[in-house]
């Protein structure tokens, strides 16, 4: 072989060399590239799922909250219509008292309303076809006892039961309705410590 050919062939040799050394580099860059890259990718892919896993929580949380308070919510308008019919149930029953007890009451509830002056007292029409013998007696002893003046109209009010208080222009509605409706957060108050409490 001769000299040229030599020099050739170390030119090759070394050329392959300087190649194979440079795609090892290359190589190598390239794997140190593609692991950064997959490291970041993991890194990247746990973040997102940290923060998939944070707004699931959030939202089933949320979503907890929102049936807790519609389950409240219902749970109260459920209360409400219990103690709402109760307090009907019992205005009906008292309506439906014998009338000894019936109009014992009326002049009970006249006693709490009563003042001075002339007053003038309505029943309903129902009330008016069964009023014992003794009502209008005891109105007027009431009367007297509170230094007031009561005439019971024979004309009926337009009430189903209690009656209608008025002084001059000044009339207070007694019907059993009417009270339970102008005490009904009270009445809702004692009804639900009663029904629900303990």
């Amino acid at each position: 072989m001769s000299g040229l050919d030599q020099i050739l062939d170390m030119i090759e040799s070394q050329g392959k060399q300087n190649a194979d050394a440079l795609i090892r580099s290359a190589e190598q860059k390239a794997e140190k590239i593609r692991l950064e890259g997959e490291a970041k990718a993991n890194e990247e892919f746990d973040r997102q799922i940290e923060r998939f896993r944070n707004d699931c929580d959030m939202a089933y949380r949320n979503a907890c909250s929102s049936a807790d308070a519609a389950a409240r919510r219902e749970l109260l308008a459920c209360k409400v219509a219990y103690i709402d019919k109760a307090i009907q149930t019992a205005i009906e029953r008292t309506a439906d008292l014998p009338d000894s007890e019936y109009f014992g009451i009326l002049i009970r509830l006249l006693g709490k309303h009563i003042r001075k002056g002339k007053g003038i007292l309505q029943l309903s029409a129902k009330d008016l076809k069964r009023l014992p013998a003794d009502f209008e007696r005891n109105i007027h002893l009431l009367a007297e006892s509170e230094n007031s003046e009561i005439e019971l109209l024979a004309e009926p009010a337009d009430i189903e039961n209690g009656f209608i208080l008025s002084y001059g222009l000044i009339s207070e509605n007694c019907s059993f309705d009417s009270i339970a409706e102008s005490e009904k957060n009270e009445i809702r108050d004692i009804a639900a410590a009663v029904l629900f409490e303990g």
